[in-house]
């Protein structure tokens, strides 16, 4: 009798991986992984420096619409406005990628219990 009768959920713990071996067992379906959405939208808001984009663009978008420039200082607005929903809605596919490409940013995000790695059954 193996582990794996004994305890089922055996292949289902969360693995030690490195990036590299990360970065090339993903594509090939070899992980699963779990991502906590709550901690990956706070981390990629930080990482990408939202709110230190979405202010500017939402300040100079309102001078330039107030000033008469309408057509320049809306569309600002609206990606000021827009920018933090877009990254919050889509904020784990761009943890995966950061992660993917970054050895840090893997890190970071199991350290910081963002992202589980699982072995695929």
């Amino acid at each position: 009798m193996n582990e794996t009768e004994i305890n089922p959920e055996a292949d289902e713990a969360t693995v030690e991986v490195s990036h590299q071996e990360f970065k090339t067992g993903l594509p090939m379906g070899r992980f699963r992984l779990i991502v906590n959405p709550e901690r990956a939208q706070k981390y990629v808001k930080h990482r990408l420096f939202v709110i230190g984009i979405s202010l500017p663009l939402l300040g100079i978008g309102a001078a330039l619409a107030l000033s008469g420039y309408v057509w320049w200082g809306l569309p600002l607005v609206l990606v000021g406005a827009l920018l933090p929903r877009v990254i919050k809605a889509h904020a784990a596919r761009i943890l995966l990628h950061l992660a993917l490409h970054d050895a840090r940013t893997y890190r970071e995000a199991i350290e910081y219990e963002i992202l589980e790695v699982r072995r695929a059954i």
